[in-house]
């Protein structure tokens, strides 16, 4: 049962992106996903901060800017920018607070210096300062996993003067031409795993009430971050922890480092950014979403006649006995598919104030007009035969249909208004 720390307040953090290149599907679920969640917590009542930071210092940042010739800081900046427009057009709301690693730099000094003063931490000469996880019992606690019984090398090529295999770097020494600070431990910049517990503690306090992010994140990433906090604070670092499926392709997770990616801007091209949202929570968040032409294909002509049903709607006032369908649905483990269900019953019987309550959440641009523009004598003509079958003037009805018909369109029926499909 979900219950927030201070009554109605919501304190999330999501990890955000490493700012190494453009977004491709994969961080497109991730933002669409928590944006959802975000928005149904304010949907029923909750007060939200939202927190997704931008990571934009780390070693993929710095090898691609060395590989293309260009400043660091002016690759991460043009990055974030690309990210930050894919995600608007996705209807992504931004974040309440997106700190970026590189401006809290000092709080990330100050936890390994709460580490080393706990006897958390030793140094490697000419390497780093890294996290002895021997003595952070609860290790592996998120994951599930018993870390004496991980092979070395399985997941990254174990450093010989580490303690444990599974030891990680809190702060690295510095190396010619990467950016670095100032520290006790001289000249370096800050480990990864470091940055979202200095910054989420920072901004949010702990214990924060929900954090997020991509399975993939869940070890080793969210387990460092648990492992630093709670043993430099000694406090819970989140209460609840919620991440999503990873997207595949032909089985296989959508990656970079695959190269079997498709980019939020390769896919602007041939859709419009709602059916990828639409594609995207039509699948429940906790499983794999599997990518394929066919698929988007699909989502686009569910979205369109959506659009159109929505479009032949009366107005009216919102109808309770639907949005408590639709919140039952989602209060089941944020289940979208049977939320959108229920979104789609409402398409085809109720009214235009309904489907903009709940698109609050699901934030698919239902009542925006687009896609599917409906010419001003053919909607003119579909009115008059709405009229003349409420009027049970049947032969008229008919004989507008074919009037239709032959301007191109197809009218259906339902409830009490019509859906208009381009033949």
């Amino acid at each position: 049962m979900f219950k927030p720390v201070k009554g109605k307040e919501v304190r999330m953090y999501v990890c955000g992106p490493t700012v190494s290149g453009v977004p491709h599907l994969g961080h497109a679920r991730q933002q669409i996903t928590f944006d959802v969640l975000r928005r149904y917590l304010k949907f029923i009542g909750y007060k939200v901060k939202f927190v997704s930071n931008i990571t934009d210092i780390e070693d993929k940042i710095i090898n691609k800017a060395n590989e293309l010739g260009v400043d660091i800081k002016k690759f991460s900046k043009e990055m974030e920018l690309e990210h930050k427009e894919d995600y608007d057009k996705l209807n992504v709301l931004t974040p309440d607070v997106q700190p970026h690693a590189t401006e809290y730099v000092k709080e990330m000094v100050d936890l390994v210096s709460r580490l080393e003063k706990k006897g958390y931490t030793y140094a490697i000469d000419g390497d780093g300062v890294y996290f002895d996880i021997s003595k952070f019992k609860d290790y592996g606690k998120l994951s599930k996993q018993d870390v004496s019984k991980l092979k070395a090398g399985v997941r990254i090529k174990v450093k010989f003067d580490k303690k444990n295999k599974e030891d990680f770097v809190l702060w690295k020494f510095s190396k010619p031409g990467e950016p670095s600070w100032g520290s006790p431990w001289g000249k370096g910049r800050p480990g990864w795993h470091i940055e979202c517990s200095a910054m989420s503690q920072k901004l949010l306090g702990l214990p924060i009430d929900i954090h997020g992010g991509g399975q993939d994140l869940i070890f080793p990433h969210h387990e460092d971050e648990i492992a630093q906090s709670e043993a430099a604070y000694g406090k819970k670092f989140s209460n609840f922890w919620i991440h999503n499926g990873m997207v595949n392709v032909s089985g296989v997770k959508m990656s970079k480092s695959l190269g079997n990616f498709k980019t939020i801007r390769d896919l602007f091209k041939e859709y419009d950014p709602m059916v990828i949202r639409y594609f995207v929570v039509s699948s429940y968040y906790r499983r794999p979403l599997d990518f394929s032409k066919q698929a988007l294909d699909d989502a686009r002509n569910s979205y369109e006649r959506l659009k159109r049903l929505v479009a032949g709607l009366k107005e009216g006032k919102v109808e309770k006995k639907y949005v408590d369908k639709f919140k039952k649905e989602m209060d089941d483990d944020l289940n979208t598919p049977k939320a959108l269900a229920v979104l789609w019953e409402v398409a085809r019987k109720g009214n235009k104030e309904t489907i903009k309550k709940m698109d609050e959440v699901l934030g698919l641009d239902l009542l925006k007009s687009g896609i599917i523009k409906i010419p001003s004598d053919v909607k003119k003509l579909a009115d008059e035969r709405l009229k003349a079958r409420n009027e049970k003037e049947w032969k008229k009805a008919d004989s507008l249909r074919e009037k239709l018909k032959k301007k191109g369109w197809k009218i259906e029926d339902s409830g009490d208004g019509y859906s208009l499909e381009k033949l």
